[in-house]
């Protein structure tokens, strides 16, 4: 008998592409032209054709390999798209509470993967995660999904619109990272904690357009050697993403460098365009957490360049507590100025807004 599980999921739209999204809010974009370019071969390997056949996993880690060429279209989650795809089960109960990742890495058609309860509720699901050589152009992660001890789910390995082919499957306990606290003594950032009801009326950039599109100037932040430790919050609202936009400007050199950490994963932009016209991103970096990375910027002297920071995810990570965290920023080859603002603490900043 065949099944037919439909779910709708409310995806809100802002911003530009996914991997290189601007907003506070997810955007999610995807056309059809790639559907049915890797068929794949069928054979022997894969999960159950259904969920009354599906396959058990009765340990972590788990691994397998398997091609839906050859199965049915048995069930659809939709996060955010429908699809007609074939798909296979595997069927899992913990025994105690756990936190799972699976890993459709190196698999070679665009995928989905999802998890359900015996109740068919869904618990979580990923479409697309990777964007390139190494894993795959549109394959699914899901990194952190909570299953309760003793409860029935069910992990599907299902295809975007009719896709199917060759899958690779991991399975594996997700670990919550240990805490990663940076110190700061430099120009504080000054915004607000975000958090519930929070509205970013401070270098919200073009996310704020009631507020004018407020932007944060740095441009004589450097002090007489042309460096500026600058020390920034970012995090969270109850709607999406707070983030940061700022102007600067180029030293005598001709060339900026400026190095982030951040406690949580966090995306750097340099910008170009304007609120108007439309802002694209220049060069680009992820860091954090408690992973510094280095940016080069050139151009002549005295000119302005603009930069973003935000977090790469647009709610807080499993097992993180409050609305905000913190990234610093290390300018060389700034023009040379004075700070005007006494080196603060990240705390002692942070204390104005409670």
């Amino acid at each position: 008998m065949r099944h037919l599980i439909v779910f709708f999921l409310i995806i809100a739209l802002a911003g530009s592409t996914t991997a290189t999204d601007l907003g506070n809010t997810q955007l999610e974009t995807k056309t059809a032209t790639h559907v049915g370019q890797n068929p794949g071969t069928p054979d022997g390997r894969e999960g159950g054709e259904d969920m009354a056949s599906a396959i058990a996993i009765t340990s972590i880690p788990f691994a397998d390999t398997g091609n839906t060429s050859d199965n049915i279209d048995d069930y659809d989650y939709v996060c955010p798209y429908g699809s007609q795809s074939p798909d296979v089960v595997y069927r899992y109960i913990p025994t105690t509470d756990i936190i799972l990742t699976v890993d459709l890495c190196g698999s070679e058609y665009d995928t989905k993967t999802y998890i359900l309860d015996g109740a068919f509720h869904g618990i979580a699901c990923n479409d697309d995660a990777y964007f390139d050589d190494v894993c795959g152009q549109y394959v699914s992660l899901i990194e952190e999904a909570y299953l309760e001890g003793g409860m029935e789910y069910f992990i599907f390995v299902d295809g975007y619109g009719a896709d199917s082919g060759d899958y690779i499957l991991d399975i594996t306990e997700f670990t919550i990272p240990p805490p990663c606290n940076l110190t700061c003594e430099g120009l504080p950032e000054g915004e607000p904690s975000p958090g519930p009801g929070y509205e970013d009326a401070f270098n919200g950039g073009c996310n704020s357009p009631q507020f004018g599109e407020p932007w944060g100037d740095l441009t004589t932040a450097a002090d007489e050697s042309g460096t500026l430790t600058f020390c920034g919050i970012a995090g969270w609202t109850d709607t999406g993403r707070d983030t940061d936009w700022y102007y600067l400007a180029i030293g005598e050199t001709g060339t900026a460098e400026v190095t982030v950490d951040a406690e949580q994963t966090t995306n750097v932009y340099t910008l170009i365009g304007d609120c108007a016209a439309g802002i694209s991103v220049g060069q680009d970096m992820t860091v954090g957490v408690c992973t510094p990375g280095t940016m080069v910027i050139q151009g002549d002297p005295g000119s302005i360049f603009m930069m973003w920071f935000g977090s790469s995810d647009y709610t807080p990570p499993t097992g993180f507590s409050g609305y905000e965290y913190n990234y610093v920023a290390n300018f060389i080859g700034l023009p040379s100025g004075i700070v005007a603002t006494e080196p603060i603490s990240f705390d002692s900043i942070k204390s104005l807004y409670r």
